[in-house]
């Protein structure tokens, strides 16, 4: 992607491939952020008025202009499946609604699972408390990047909970 924002960079690196669409949606949210692009994501078009005003007007090319960036931003950091796809919807909220409604549910249901196995951890005798910490680290970890976060005063608190009571 040759840009003039840096930040596009992480485009680059984070393609969206479907699963990772979390990841990708907030990068995709730091680049347009910088560029003062992502309000196309979250406001509709401005109507199309028979007489408007040159204000109007130039609010409607404005968004427009900036919804096609977007759009390019958005279809240039896909897998080329994934552009195929999308190449030909009208715009970015079509496209971002599309891929939520594909790869939203799928990250709920992942996120699920992740948090039943956390909450239901409990470490049994005799196993390391290394390595049953570290698992325990690994999906709370894994729950950040589905967009679960806890505080760490939360997560110190569900380790100590995972604990034999020998350990109390």
């Amino acid at each position: 992607m040759a840009v003039s924002n840096p930040l596009a960079k992480i485009l680059d690196t984070n393609r969206l491939t479907g699963p990772n669409f979390t990841d990708w949606l907030r990068n995709l949210r730091i680049v347009l952020n910088s560029e003062k692009l992502a309000y196309v994501l979250d406001t509709e078009a401005p109507a199309v008025l028979e007489n408007p005003t040159a204000e109007q007007r130039a609010a409607r090319n404005k968004w427009t202009d900036d919804d096609m960036k977007v759009k390019c931003y958005m279809l240039a950091s896909m897998s080329n499946e994934l552009q195929r796809q999308h190449e030909h919807m009208e715009s970015a909220a079509d496209i971002l609604l599309h891929l939520k409604e594909l790869y939203d549910e799928q990250s709920r249901t992942a996120r699920y699972e992740v948090s039943k196995r956390l909450f239901r951890a409990k470490m049994s005798d005799g196993q390391s408390v290394n390595n049953h910490c570290l698992a325990m680290i690994k999906d709370i970890e894994e729950l950040e990047k589905l967009g679960m976060t806890m505080d760490a005063e939360l997560q110190t608190d569900l380790i100590l909970q995972s604990l034999p009571d020998s350990f109390s």
